[in-house]
């Protein structure tokens, strides 16, 4: 079938989907909205003439020649009956204890057509909106899409929304929710304070006032210790989060941004919030940059990584805490990202507001090699886990383990396309899995790939299952499965073999480092201009040639 992805943009979900329907056989291609008028729109799509049109993430209209001639489906994240653009935004507002995604087709009202196939989940406690899209969201809407490319096939039609049973009572249209409606009052208690937080987290962003500045903040846990203190000041600090007193209760917020007439970027909150001379306290589990766990001989180090990005200080955190890790007598090392995210390597905002950014890069990407380096040179045998979807640095600082395996639905984008040559030790561990030839196709390509594809093509172990707790036991088997004597020496012999077959890692980290310097300084690639567009959400101009149908 040849199937047109229409989207406002190239995001996670769009990537998922498109590696699904390639690797069942579709022909597909993507257009990005942004990129086109409603005529130009229209002309593109009478030149591809698709079997069918799926929106999994459109925030713009579908012209009407376009949906009335040819099939058009939109992915809603709401359940059937819900409608408008701030499905999830009211959802954990109004703490729903469950939510849904519904396929309809596009019709002149916004998320009014007839329903094509609708699936149900429940809403876990304390999850952002970012958390929830990327992982229940996303799901639903994969299981969507499957029902509406199978009822295609088979010239099934959608039903009427009156007539599809309503999973999730009292939905309807809801108004869009702008940033005001976020915004925080300290006297409210610490916990509903969170709560706005989680629910506008990404865009638009919970608004604030600080002793008369204006701030939005971002990654909130809510804690029951009550100072004292009057609403709204800082009454604690563990590394870059800060701790605010409210009406009831402790606010912790580990990210934050200014708020003039537009908002400023997403910084760690002690980096836009002067905590002065606030003392030390423990933050909540929730915000924990860190966590390790022994089990026998194994050692369960997971990561966390707001959103994914990873700067300096905590690049050089994150080493130190692998090397505790191996300095303990285990055999095998796992190391893991959170349910919600992995990595995405260097951190282009903290980047750009540094009152030098090149240097800041320059800094960034050396602490990140060094947390590569200490995974790749561990004696122990390492595993290292794609819990969520990572990209550039994050893909590369993976593949340094001995033993790289993923959860089924993650996306990876193993390439660097930020006008950087890239480091990580990428030019060894992508051509070690896959071959100077495969490594190339890879980096150049610049396109992202499911983790099944990454298995089938050696650049990854294994696939476990989706499901979070089920993902947690599966990885807790593999791992005390390489722990059996015969295939832990199996295994230790193939990591001998690597490093022997291999120059030294710093051979390759000199190499990659001379071309990040230049790309750093030099600005020979244009890297600065793209982290401001990339970091800005400057729209397309135009739909990649890539992405397009061949």
């Amino acid at each position: 079938m040849k199937i047109l992805l229409l989207a406002s943009g190239f995001n996670g979900l769009t990537q998922r989907v498109w590696c699904a329907l390639r690797e069942q056989g579709h022909d597909v291609g993507v257009e990005l909205a942004p990129a086109h008028t409603p005529e130009s729109m229209t002309a593109a799509v009478e030149r591809v003439d698709p079997d069918l049109i799926l929106c999994p993430f459109l925030k713009h209209r579908v012209p009407e020649d376009v949906w009335r001639r040819w099939t058009t489906v939109i992915v809603h994240p709401g359940p059937v009956g819900d409608r408008g653009p701030s499905s999830l935004d009211h959802a954990l507002l109004g703490r729903s204890p469950r939510w849904g995604v519904t396929a309809l087709s596009a019709v002149e009202e916004m998320d009014a057509g007839p329903v094509w196939a609708s699936f149900t989940f429940d809403v876990p406690e304390g999850v952002t909106k970012s958390a929830l899209y990327n992982s229940r969201v996303a799901d639903a809407a994969m299981e969507c899409v499957a029902a509406v490319v199978c009822k295609v096939a088979a010239g099934e039609r959608p039903r009427p929304a009156d007539e599809h049973p309503r999973a999730v009572p009292g939905t309807g249209e809801l108004p869009l929710l702008r940033r005001p409606a976020f915004a925080l009052d300290w006297r409210a208690p610490a916990a509903d304070l969170a709560r706005r937080i989680a629910a506008a987290d990404g865009a638009p962003g919970a608004p604030a006032e600080l002793n008369g500045q204006g701030y939005c903040l971002f990654d909130a846990a809510a804690t029951d210790e009550h100072t004292g203190a009057e609403p709204g000041t800082v009454v604690g600090r563990d590394g870059e989060a800060i701790a605010f007193a409210t009406g009831r209760g402790t606010l912790w917020v580990g990210y934050a941004a200014t708020l003039d007439r537009r908002r400023g970027p997403k910084l760690p909150a002690s980096m836009v919030v002067d905590p002065k001379d606030a003392p030390f306290k423990q933050a909540p589990a929730a915000l924990a940059e860190t966590t390790y766990r022994r089990d026998g001989d194994i050692g369960f180090l997971q990561i966390r990584s707001y959103n994914g990005a990873m700067h300096t200080e905590q690049c050089h955190r994150l080493t130190q805490a692998v090397e505790k890790a191996l300095a303990e007598d285990t055999r095998i090392l796992v190391l893991t990202g959170t349910e919600h995210a992995f990595s995405n390597g260097i951190h282009l905002g903290v980047i750009d507001a540094a009152p030098d950014p090149a240097a800041e890069a320059w800094a960034n990407i050396n602490a990140i090699d060094d947390l590569c380096v200490a995974i790749a040179g561990a004696d122990q045998l390492t595993v290292a886990a794609f819990t969520a979807n990572a990209g550039a640095g994050g893909v590369m600082a993976g593949l340094c383990a001995d033993v790289t395996v993923a959860r089924d639905g993650v996306v990876l984008n193993p390439y660097y396309d930020m006008g950087i040559f890239g480091s990580e030790l990428h030019t060894w561990s992508v051509a070690d899995r896959i071959g100077e030839r495969g490594a190339a196709r890879l980096l150049g390509d610049k396109l992202p790939i499911s983790a099944s594809e990454a298995a089938r093509t050696g650049l990854i172990g294994a696939v476990g299952p989706r499901d979070w707790e089920e993902f947690q036991r599966w990885l807790r088997a593999v791992a005390f499965g390489y722990n059996d004597p015969v295939t832990r020496g199996r295994m230790f012999a193939a990591k001998s073999r690597r490093r022997a077959e291999s120059k030294p890692l710093s051979y390759y980290r000199t190499i990659e480092l001379a071309e990040m310097a230049r790309d750093m300084f030099d600005d020979r690639h244009g890297f600065h201009g793209m982290r401001r567009a990339f970091l800005g959400r400057s729209a397309p101009a135009e739909t990649p040639a890539k992405l397009r149908f061949a």
